[in-house]
């Protein structure tokens, strides 16, 4: 016997305005409640980060505090291989570029609703869950992965606060390693920008081709220190020409000379200018 229309039709997907497609959580089999959560394929034009693909990422509204990362990539394992999962209390740009710390170290999350990013290997599965049926519950604590709730929950937390030392310890000096390294780096990188930009006593600046369309390099902080020092250098042989008393004697006349020839040329050119004067009252 063929399955009626009425109960065809019930097994679409419910798409609601805006793009979201809504998706129903129940948290176990006994449950008669369900969630809703709303899932939407992620196009932003401004992300230029590999973190997130715009092909293969799903973004997720609504997602309630039992659902951690784990839970969601059970859930959406279905739908094809899950590659990360990032929630967040609020959308935001992808994953910053600093360096990346241990959950040891980062502050503990905020309990509440999250929205997520789920990026799939392969982006069939963004279709394909966006067409799950609405009337289909994804049920999120099974036999096989129980999730745990209540006092259960805070006790296993409690539990998983207490760290080994010698777990720390290695997660410690894994990021001074990391710390290290990317310090060794940025010598380097100022060591050769500084070679790049290494002029001579008298200002000279090597300039070497580059690639066709290259931009003209800035001057580096090293380079500017060594022409502030050099104009100090030619400041303080200035101020040692009058230093002797014999010096100081021959600038006073260099310059009262130097004020009498100003004194004559005025008087020329005054004279001159009176006798160009065609209106004469007296």
């Amino acid at each position: 016997m063929a399955p009626s229309k009425k109960k065809h039709a019930t097994r679409q997907a419910c798409v609601i305005p805006g793009g979201y497609t809504v998706l129903s959580l129940q948290f176990d089999a006994d449950s008669a409640a369900q969630h809703s959560v709303y899932v939407k394929e992620h196009k932003v034009r401004a992300e230029k980060t590999s973190y997130r693909p715009l092909d293969r990422t799903l973004f997720v509204l609504n997602i309630p505090p039992y659902c951690s990362e784990s839970v969601l990539k059970d859930l959406f394992s279905q739908f094809g291989s899950v590659a990360s999962i990032e929630l967040r209390d609020l959308p935001g740009s992808s994953q910053e570029s600093g360096p990346k710390l241990s959950k040891i170290f980062r502050p503990a999350n905020k309990q509440g609703f999250k929205v997520g990013y789920i990026v799939f290997e392969s982006s069939s599965s963004v279709a394909a869950a966006k067409s799950h049926p609405h009337d289909d519950p994804l049920v999120v604590s099974t036999e096989q992965k129980p999730v745990k709730t209540g006092v259960q929950k805070w006790i296993q937390q409690y539990t998983k606060s207490f760290i080994h030392p010698d777990k720390l310890q290695l997660t410690v000096d894994s990021f001074m390693q990391d710390y290290d390294k990317r310090l060794e780096e940025e010598a380097e990188q100022q060591r050769q920008e500084a070679e790049k930009q290494q002029d001579d006593e008298e200002g000279w600046v090597k300039v070497t081709r580059g690639h066709k369309g290259a931009k003209a390099r800035p001057h580096s902080e090293a380079a500017n220190q060594r022409t502030l020092q050099r104009e100090m250098r030619k400041k303080r042989r200035k101020e040692l020409m009058n230093f002797y008393t014999w010096q100081h004697r021959n600038t006073q006349k260099e310059h009262i000379a130097e004020l009498r020839k100003k004194f004559e040329e005025d008087k020329q050119r005054i004279a001159l200018m009176r006798a160009q004067r065609k209106f004469k009252p007296y």
